[in-house]
């Protein structure tokens, strides 16, 4: 039988349980009932949240990759509601990129996938991004260089190296996603980082890694010794 919040304890009701235990007691689908505020007729918020999480197998970058239009198919999701849930998980993401950032000096690959993750590991699409470092391997500057399809992107070396020279970067690091989610070089992949590496130590500029980010994992040319 549907019971509306209002009628439950109070200690049970989403905004009361945060008040009175705090956030990390809530569950997903309690703090996606608080952005959305109500369910419908038949469905509590959190009723209807635990139905959304369940499509989606309660994962939240699988929810965060949702668009409007899918959302609302959700009986009780309006397009406000779906605005509301989606301007949430993009504020986690930001978040979870600047907290990244604090990661400045590059210490080993898994720092750069730390770093690069947030940024392109989710995308639907193909990314291209430089970090640009100091003589400390210290990030000074990163740098989207090109973004693609679904199965490439272009780089421009000239760009690549212009942007080093600005910043006094001393070495650099290429990191691509893989919306396929395969870590794997491609002979494509493989080609474009000899002729960086070439370029780069014409000009006194390290390429010292290229590192394919994908949402769960990352491939290092130098851990896996390409170079």
């Amino acid at each position: 039988m549907y019971t509306p919040i209002n009628q439950w304890a109070e200690d049970d009701r989403p905004r009361e349980k945060f008040l009175l235990k705090g956030k990390s007691s809530l569950s997903d689908s309690e703090l996606l009932a608080i952005l959305i505020g109500s369910g419908s007729r038949n469905e509590s918020a959190v009723q209807l949240c635990q139905r959304i999480l369940f499509s989606v197998n309660n994962n939240l970058n699988q929810l965060g990759k949702l668009s409007i239009k899918q959302l609302i198919e959700f009986k009780g999701i309006g397009e406000a509601k779906a605005i509301s849930i989606a301007a949430a998980l993009e504020l986690g993401r930001r978040r979870r990129n600047e907290d990244a950032l604090e990661h400045k000096k590059i210490t080993s690959s898994k720092v750069v996938f730390e770093i690069m993750q947030p940024i392109i590991g989710e995308l639907p699409h193909e990314e291209f991004w430089v970090l640009y470092l100091n003589n400390s391997c210290k990030v000074l500057h990163k740098a989207q260089l090109s973004k693609g399809g679904i199965t490439g992107t272009v780089v421009d070396a000239r760009i690549i190296f212009k942007t080093a020279l600005e910043c006094n970067a001393t070495c650099l690091i290429l990191t691509h996603n893989h919306p396929s989610g395969k870590l794997i070089a491609s002979e494509q992949d493989i080609q474009i980082t000899k002729k960086l590496k070439l370029s780069g130590q014409q000009m006194d500029i390290l390429v010292i890694d290229h590192i394919i980010i994908t949402e769960t994992g990352y491939y290092s040319f130098k851990d896996e010794e390409i170079f």
